[in-house]
């Protein structure tokens, strides 16, 4: 694999044109600044300083696997936040969103005053909060500066595109720029993903990660443990081109709101089989995982051979045999409880009362139901997903010609929706229809993206076949379901989009 480049030291960049962020239908988008920059006259008196922008993202391939420490793949799309922005001396954050459907909120930042996050309110603002909050925090800001603040999305929200991430890293942004303390991309990163959990989800850093680190016309193989790593790759060059297809269910599923059944259950379910895992492999008492919190699979395994001398060896080869491994011993640790554990079985597998477990993977802050816990399918999910990651990559960047590009990746991703599916169970029956439509309509490769549980679903589709793909998802599934849909809201739920730019800063001249 190529080395990584480390862009995580710069700071997020500061543009006068949008062609530097955008690279097409500047028109379009020169026209939502303008009428953003109206609006926020209108609303404060005065024009704004600079506006920031986080994009969305689309996971190509890696669903639910950065909480476990393994890398991902995804891309920034176009479709962002934008927050215009201004100093104000008074001691408040004002904030109001340009959609009228989302009320406007303030609150105080004088010094020693600490921000409310009602998360039994779902409220907009919650995820501006959470990023003003962590930023403060990152910042050691003792006498903040207020600011005034409107705010436009075009990212769908609770479709399984980072919506709310992208929403917490411009807040995180606007604080640091307004109280001029600009920290580098990887500070950001990690305070954005720190930031997000003040709402109750257990994320752990994808999304965050592609909204300030992409780059545009490329992908992000994405590497959490050790440390945070980011690669660009490009998809491969075929004639006609690849290109991906999203597609919204329009059921809407929001991490924050269902997450003690569904997100955080899914968390606890890997943490916890973490725990076992690394006691059956016989190093729970290493210090590399007994003094690590959370422990993950990708530590488990990792120490599981930190003594195998690899020095020499390709590493995607290093990356299979590893996975493999791990997925055999994950059907020995959790093989005798094919349906699940309950509570009091996981806690004396560990030796410890149910309790202490719940204590150890922080249920007083991420709060889960459930009466079984599916540790051996989550388990085979995460390493099997981790496995086609690293394959995805490799083929990406391989340059051999023998290589049905589409095939080859489109058959990763459609394996990947079927653990989705079946062993991870984030998926959803509208999600299974319209992938299964998407396959027999031209797409190499589809499944879900995000979350799951409902959300949207990526396609890989060759870029002479868009047209007549959109169409029939149109025809067979939109009209089905939702028979009145105008246009315009059917190009918000089905379109064509490429690797995007990362998040940016928008100075006036």
């Amino acid at each position: 694999m190529l080395a990584p480049v480390d862009s995580t030291l710069a700071t997020v960049p500061t543009f006068h044109a949008l062609s530097d962020i955008y690279t097409s239908d500047l028109l379009k988008h020169a026209a939502r600044f303008q009428l953003l920059t109206e609006a926020f006259i209108a609303t404060y008196g005065f024009k704004p300083s600079f506006i920031v922008r986080a994009p969305g993202r689309v996971n190509i391939i890696g669903e639910h696997i950065d909480y476990c420490g393994f890398p991902v793949f995804p891309m920034a799309i176009v479709p962002d936040s934008l927050i215009a922005v201004r100093a104000s001396r008074e001691r408040r954050i004002r904030l109001a969103n340009i959609n009228p459907k989302y009320p406007s909120r303030e609150f105080s930042c004088e010094p020693g005053s600490s921000v409310t996050i009602n998360n039994s309110t779902h409220d907009w603002t919650n995820y501006f909060k959470c990023g003003y909050k962590g930023a403060i925090e990152a910042i050691d800001c003792t006498n903040p500066q207020g600011m005034e603040c409107l705010m436009d999305g075009s990212v769908p929200s609770s479709a399984g595109l980072s919506s709310s991430s992208a929403i917490v890293c411009c807040a995180v942004l606007a604080t640091m720029k307004v109280n001029d303390r600009l920290l580098p991309k990887s500070d950001v990163v990690e305070t954005a993903v720190a930031s997000e959990r003040y709402i109750g989800t257990n994320g752990g850093g994808m999304d965050q990660t592609t909204s300030i680190m992409s780059q545009s016309q490329s992908a992000v193989f994405i590497e959490f443990n050790p440390e945070l790593k980011i690669t660009p790759v490009k998809f491969p060059s075929t004639d006609p081109q690849i290109t991906f297809v999203i597609a919204n269910t329009l059921v809407v599923s929001d991490k924050a709101v269902t997450a003690p059944v569904c997100y955080n259950l899914r968390v606890v379910e890997t943490r916890i089989g973490a725990l076992i895992l690394a006691k059956h492999l016989g190093i729970a008492n290493r210090a590399a995982c007994k003094d690590i919190d959370p422990l993950t699979f990708k530590v488990v395994m990792d120490e599981y051979f930190s003594t195998q001398d690899t020095a020499g060896s390709d590493d995607v080869q290093v990356w299979i045999d590893h996975l493999d491994a791990m997925l055999h011993a994950s059907i020995e640790a959790f093989g005798a409880h094919p349906d699940g554990y309950t509570r009091e079985q996981m806690a004396t597998a560990l030796d410890m009362t149910p309790d202490a477990l719940s204590a150890a993977v922080h249920e007083d802050r991420f709060p889960v139901r459930a009466q079984q816990f599916k540790l051996l399918q989550r388990a085979q999910h995460a390493f099997s997903e981790a496995l086609r990651v690293v394959k995805f990559r490799q083929i990406c960047e391989s340059g051999d010609t023998r290589i049905n590009y589409c095939s080859a990746l489109g058959d990763l991703m459609n394996c990947s929706q079927d653990s989705c599916r079946d062993l991870f169970e984030c998926s959803c029956p509208e999600i299974d229809e319209l992938c299964a439509l998407a396959r027999r309509s031209g797409s190499f490769g589809s499944r879900l993206t995000g979350a799951g549980w409902g959300g949207c679903t990526v396609h890989l589709v060759l870029k002479d076949k868009v047209g007549s793909f959109i169409a029939a998802i149109k025809r067979e599934f939109y009209a089905k379901h939702v028979p009145n849909m105008n246009d315009e809201a059917l190009s918000d739920a089905i379109f064509v989009t490429t690797p995007g730019n990362g998040a940016a800063f928008y100075m006036f001249d």
